[in-house]
């Protein structure tokens, strides 16, 4: 007899795709196996064992894979003109941000709790709020405790660098094999203009002399990493007129040294939030910029595009945030971690990878065959699983990718506020959303009304609802190769 058809809806509250059913298999698959077969031939085996599951280190696995930051590590040992930890918004989504401080016993009650409810969470990480390997005391006992109870999850570290070297062989022995740097200069001038003040060896030093000693420590503790195969992340903000040009020195410096990824970031640069760059007018860059700056450092260190700023408590899918779902308000006081639904989703989603690959090759290879030289630029309202699923107005951001010549690439995204609340939708809603779609030549949507497509008509993007639930790259190499095959035929009309 059959198995039961069991639905990832059943067990994620339809949070990863309204097309994502497939039935159980009564073997199942190993979890330490799932999705090897959806490794890209250009990654190794080994490397891809480490990031098939993590939703920062891999782009394809961001469709499937959830990440949660617990916020034990509120010290910090660098000020930066763009951070303010003392802000908090629960709609907000930025580094540094969080709405509750935990203790390394509190924390373990939540990653069980969230474990327990979110089957596609496979990465824990410590990310402040301040700097994990300078509150090193919280941050170990944390890992530590949750290495006993849930051992299959993978650890992260994000971390300014300053301490890192003092800990690395720690990390190595804890098995945290991914470790996030920022860093956003490799020449001590530049750092000056970013960073006020540190505080290294129990003194503060200011100025480019802070600068100096942070660079060396951050080329240090990346060299350190990769001698010993810990896969390594560079965050950079990007800041016009202070360091926008001089990334292109630092993606060279660390790939040099051995870094994974590179991940530019734009700017977040709001009064509101009492940052000294937000104070002092510094704007951010426009999404344009963002796209040109990562397109420059195309051939460099491999860059990530799909970052979304997490907060230091974000808990979720990339893109969502349910970290107010699980306040310490909401967890019970005593709690069993059970692996069955994340087991299960992992056995459920393996099979939804292999055929999204197979998608996937299929359509890149039909851009490629019928590319006429044009570069098409098409946003993607979509909820996760890889597929066109998100309505137009309930849409928080969508989800960029460029067709040409060479393919089918995720490019980035841009964030809006969501247009349809209730049924209505708001003008100036719309307005915002039509100025961050700005160079976006087509819109997948599941469904979208006549007005906003009218209005995105008029700016010059076309929208369709033709594609729903269709995985994103078929969809983008049916528009492409129709495209091509309408200036084909006008060429030789």
């Amino acid at each position: 007899m059959a198995a039961p058809a069991i639905s990832v809806e059943s067990l994620t509250g339809a949070r990863v795709s309204d097309q994502l059913l497939v039935s159980a298999k009564s073997g199942g698959c190993a979890s330490s196996s799932c999705g090897s077969s959806t490794r890209p031939d250009d990654v190794d085996p080994a490397i891809w064992d480490k990031i098939k599951d993590h939703p920062c280190f891999s782009e394809e696995a961001h469709h499937y894979f959830a990440r949660m930051h617990v916020a034990v590590a509120p010290a910090c040992n660098v000020q930066c003109n763009y951070c303010n930890r003392k802000y908090d918004c629960a709609n907000e989504s930025r580094p540094g941000v969080v709405s509750e401080k935990l203790t390394p016993h509190q924390a373990i009650r939540k990653v069980i709790a969230v474990a327990n409810e979110v089957p596609q969470l496979s990465v824990l990480g410590i990310a402040g709020p301040g700097d994990a390997c300078y509150d090193w005391e919280k941050t170990k006992a944390t890992f530590e405790r949750v290495v006993r109870e849930i051992p299959d999850l993978r650890l992260c570290v994000s971390t300014n660098g300053l301490a890192l070297p003092d800990h690395v062989d720690e990390l190595a022995d804890m098995n945290v094999d991914h470790v996030t740097i920022t860093i956003n200069m490799v020449d001590p001038e530049i750092g000056a203009k970013i960073y006020p003040w540190i505080f290294y060896d129990r003194r503060r030093y200011c100025g480019i002399e802070a600068a100096r000693i942070l660079h060396e420590r951050q080329m240090l503790g990346l060299e350190m990493l990769s001698a010993r195969g810990i896969l390594t992340k560079i965050n950079s903000v990007m800041i016009p007129g202070v360091n926008d040009q001089h990334l292109i020195e630092v993606n060279k410096w660390v790939r040099q040294r051995g870094a994974f990824l590179h991940n530019v970031m734009p700017l977040i640069s709001d009064p509101a939030h009492g940052t000294h760059y937000g104070l002092t007018g510094q704007r951010g860059p426009n999404a344009m910029e963002m796209k040109a700056l990562q397109d420059r450092l195309e051939g460099g260190a491999k860059l990530m595009r799909h970052c979304r700023q997490c907060r230091a408590d974000a808990v979720g899918l990339l893109g969502e945030d349910r970290g107010q779902e699980f306040t310490l308000g909401h967890i019970p006081g005593e709690l069993t971690y059970d692996a069955s639904k994340r087991e299960a989703y992992r056995e459920l989603v393996a099979d939804e990878r292999r055929d999204h690959l197979a998608a996937r090759t299929e359509a890149n290879g039909v851009v490629k065959i019928a590319s006429s030289g044009k570069s098409l630029l098409i946003g993607v309202a979509t909820k996760g699983g890889g597929r066109v699923n998100e309505h137009f107005g309930h849409a928080k951001e969508f989800q960029v990718y460029e067709a040409s010549a060479r393919g089918i690439k995720f490019v980035g995204h841009r964030k809006v506020e969501q247009y349809c609340l209730g049924g209505w939708g708001e003008k100036a809603i719309l307005d915002g959303v039509i100025a961050a779609l700005e160079g976006v030549d087509i819109v997948l949507c599941v469904k979208i009304g006549d007005c906003p497509k009218d209005q995105l008509a008029a700016a010059g993007i076309r929208a369709t609802d033709a594609y729903g639930h269709d995985y994103i790259e078929t969809a983008i190499s049916s528009i492409y190769a129709a495209e091509s095959g309408v200036q084909a035929l006008a060429a030789t009309a």
